[in-house]
């Protein structure tokens, strides 16, 4: 499992989605989410079938946060200018966290930094 280093510090768990399936699939059918999902590459994302809200960072190649939003059940968000991976969480968690525009993440897995763009 992945850690996402947040830019207070503070870390979370984090699971990666980075094949189309596991991107297609991203929180459909759960009831919440621990920690976030990394859904690599991705420009946008929906809440079609949803059963939560959540909040959404758009991160561009260096993981630099482009924009945030919360997106209730049901909606589809449209693709964002130089985004390349989404992270997503239950919505309120991103303000909680620090996560906004202009933020920088980190993603760590158990033994090292991960690049999740495969630079």
């Amino acid at each position: 499992m992945a850690t996402l280093l947040l830019p207070s510090g503070r870390t979370l768990p984090l699971e990666i989605a980075d094949s189309a399936g596991a991107r297609r699939r991203g929180l459909l059918g759960r009831d919440g989410v621990a920690g976030a999902l990394l859904l690599t590459p991705a420009s946008s994302v929906h809440t079609v079938g949803m059963r939560f809200a959540i909040d959404v960072a758009y991160l561009d190649r260096e993981l630099r946060v482009l924009a945030v939003r919360t997106m209730r059940p049901g909606r589809i968000g449209w693709p964002r200018a130089r985004a390349r991976h989404v992270l997503e969480a239950e919505a309120g968690a991103m303000a909680l966290w620090g996560v906004r525009r202009g933020a920088r993440v980190e993603v760590r897995s158990a033994d090292s930094s991960v690049d999740p763009g495969g630079r």
